[in-house]
């Protein structure tokens, strides 16, 4: 099993299920790319206090190597997103060169409403996350033994500096789960979450097939 582990609660969620499962052939992959040196600190004290096997490859130059081609200077978003596509083929290397699948860290609160990167975060074999929501990770995560550093700090997709998951999606995990959950909750919170699945629609379905 391959994976990324990006400093993050799900990643170290997913680091832990995989050493449990697969002890022999779990393999965690650190993907610095213009990052926070707290998510490689972080990322470094996951796979040493649960014993996975990782390696570090850091993106930078490639990213910036890849930006530069384009010509482009790139909007916030398609930069991060230009990240994330890039760590996913890194997976995807690592996994045709040791015959692995890949684990993705994608939880039901970021499926649901598309807070992923489509053929980035998103592309992967395996979601073991994908039928809980966010603060479920939390509390499998202290079963496991995430370290307590991980769980305190506030998600983050890591894409750009100050970059929070909760600022982005405007409102909180616990907002957003309730509702998932329940079906119930504030006004606000129901029309956000609804427009956020409309909009992200086309991130879970297959590509479309024209009827000729």
């Amino acid at each position: 099993m391959v994976f990324g582990l990006s400093g993050g609660v799900d990643s170290a969620v997913v680091a832990a299920l995989a050493r449990r499962a697969c002890p022999g052939a779990a393999l965690a992959l650190i993907l610095p790319c213009e990052s926070d040196p707290a998510d490689r600190e972080l990322a470094e004290l996951v796979a040493s206090r649960l014993e996975v096997p990782a390696r570090v490859v850091d993106l930078t130059s490639t990213y910036r190597t890849l930006l530069a081609a384009t010509g482009e200077e790139g909007s916030r978003l398609a930069r991060g997103n230009l990240k994330a596509r890039l760590r996913m083929a890194t997976w995807y290397f690592f996994a045709n060169q040791f015959n692995y699948l890949v684990l993705g860290g994608g939880n039901r609160s970021e499926l649901e409403t598309g807070y992923f990167t489509k053929y980035g975060d998103g592309g992967a074999d395996l979601l073991p996350l994908g039928r809980l929501v966010k603060t479920q990770v939390y509390a499998l995560a202290g079963y496991l033994g995430v370290p307590e550093a991980v769980l305190k700090r506030a998600p983050t997709a890591g894409l750009w500096a100050g970059q929070t998951d909760e600022a982005e999606m405007g409102l909180t995990y616990r907002e957003l789960d309730a509702y998932l959950l329940t079906g119930e909750g504030p006004e606000a919170v129901r029309e956000r979450v609804e427009r956020m699945r409309r909009a992200s629609r086309h991130k879970r379905c297959p590509p479309l097939r024209p009827r000729w």
